[in-house]
């Protein structure tokens, strides 16, 4: 796409769920709030009508789930399952690429770090912001996710397209309308964004069309660039497969059809292309670097094993490269040990890789490694009940089911399970209750 329709993209939200967001108010946003709670699973969608709330919120919310809860005609239900397969072969895998790659990249955007800066969401609530993300990554990608009536993917991603609605209304509300700052609930990240002189005609349209469509090549194109960048390439149709489903997903959240992409070209042309306008506009001041060290410090407390604890800094700069990351304040100094098993483990893994897989097809000490990660990083941020994930009851015990079969990888000879238990634990990927 040109820079000129770009350009226009990053003045335009989303009509539907900023109308619904519109009549419903600032005064009773947190109803609203509490009401879209009891979107657990897709099938909880259909006949949603609460009778014991305002009903005006009711009708409003009910309006939208009848426009925006249908999945888009063009979905392909064999390539969205074909996508869920990729994501359990290689979720511990997904899980270091979310947490080392996909938000990072988010964070190169200024605009989209100014948002979550000003509602504090990385620097004081780091953890929150990163479990709130796997809250919707997981619900869409898990079996049936998107499309059967006990997955909650539907129900998530509509949840998170009136959050940017709303965030969206608090926003642009003039600071100074203090009857709307008054009127509503007490809420420290609505009063934050209430109170905040954002300038649309400098800034854009604050969670505009151009930032969602970005953020929907984080999770998607970047996941897959990064598999390349492992070593462990998906087939052409798998990558397709990964791509579609997630345009399915930006369509349930509202994202225009033009703006997704359906081949590895495309994508990287298109996030080539909104990294470098992204530069064109730095924001002053910069709140990216706050945000970036929060995120691989936070990532770095998950980790147990001494040697690795501190790997999230330079894979994440040998992920994403290094002026993304320097820019995003992911340019820390480590212990060179800790420098020097990452640079020398990568490329001696990947050689070891390709001669091995010679004889053994389907040996990989890459996927050993990043296994390993993935599960310190998963039992700290989705399984940890003493900072349980936002997700429904509903939810929660699929989740768990499918982190506990990742403890068996098929792929791996005997002795590489063995090696992996050692550095994870026994048995499934549980934490204690």
């Amino acid at each position: 796409m040109s820079a000129q329709p770009w350009a226009a993209m990053a003045r335009e939200g989303d009509p539907l769920a900023d109308e619904t967001v519109a009549a419903i108010g600032v005064a009773r946003l947190g109803e609203a709030t509490r009401l879209i709670q009891q979107w657990t699973t897709n099938a909880s969608l259909v006949d949603w009508a609460p009778a014991d709330a305002d009903p005006e919120v009711v009708a409003d919310l009910r309006h939208y789930l009848d426009q925006a809860m249908q999945l888009p005609a063009w979905t392909r239900p064999a390539d969205v399952a074909r996508a869920e397969e990729v994501f359990m072969d290689y979720g511990p895998l997904s899980c270091v690429l979310l947490f080392c790659a996909s938000l990072p990249q988010c964070y190169v955007m200024p605009q989209l770090s100014e948002v979550l800066h000003i509602a504090g969401q990385l620097e004081a609530h780091t953890e929150y912001r990163i479990r709130q993300t796997a809250a919707m990554v997981f619900p869409v990608m898990m079996r049936g996710g998107l499309t059967r009536p006990d997955g909650g993917g539907v129900a998530q991603v509509l949840k998170v397209r009136l959050i940017h609605a709303s965030i969206r209304l608090l926003i642009l509300t003039h600071p100074e309308s203090a009857a709307a700052a008054h009127a509503h609930p007490a809420n420290d990240l609505h009063q934050a964004l209430l109170c905040y002189h954002w300038h649309p005609e400098v800034q854009g349209m604050p969670c505009s069309q151009l930032e969602l469509a970005y953020t929907l090549l984080t999770f998607s194109y970047v996941f897959l660039h990064g598999m390349r960048q492992f070593g462990m390439p998906l087939s052409k149709e798998d990558e397709e497969a990964y791509l579609h489903t997630w345009n399915v997903v930006g369509h349930v959240l509202g994202i225009r059809e033009e703006l997704m992409v359906q081949t590895m070209d495309r994508a990287k042309a298109d996030f080539d292309a909104l990294q470098a306008m992204a530069r064109e506009r730095p924001a002053d001041p910069d709140a990216r670097p706050g945000l970036g060290r929060a995120l691989v410090a936070t990532m770095a407390r998950s980790i147990e094993l001494p040697v690795i604890r501190h790997i999230p800094v330079p894979m994440t700069r040998w992920l994403i490269g290094r002026r993304a990351a320097n820019e995003i304040g992911v340019n820390q100094r480590v212990g060179l040990l800790t420098y020097a098993v990452f640079v020398t483990g990568r490329f001696a893994v990947r050689m070891v890789d390709a001669v091995v897989r010679l004889v053994v097809p389907g040996f990989s000490f890459t996927r050993l490694f990043t296994r390993v990660v993935g599960y310190h990083f998963l039992t700290r941020f989705l399984l940890d009940q003493t900072r349980p994930l936002g997700l429904p009851t509903e939810l929660i015990g699929p989740m768990r089911q499918t982190v506990a079969q990742w403890h068996r990888d098929d792929r791996a000879p005997r002795w590489m399970k063995r090696l992996e238990n050692r550095m994870t634990t026994q048995g499934e990927w549980r934490t204690a209750s």
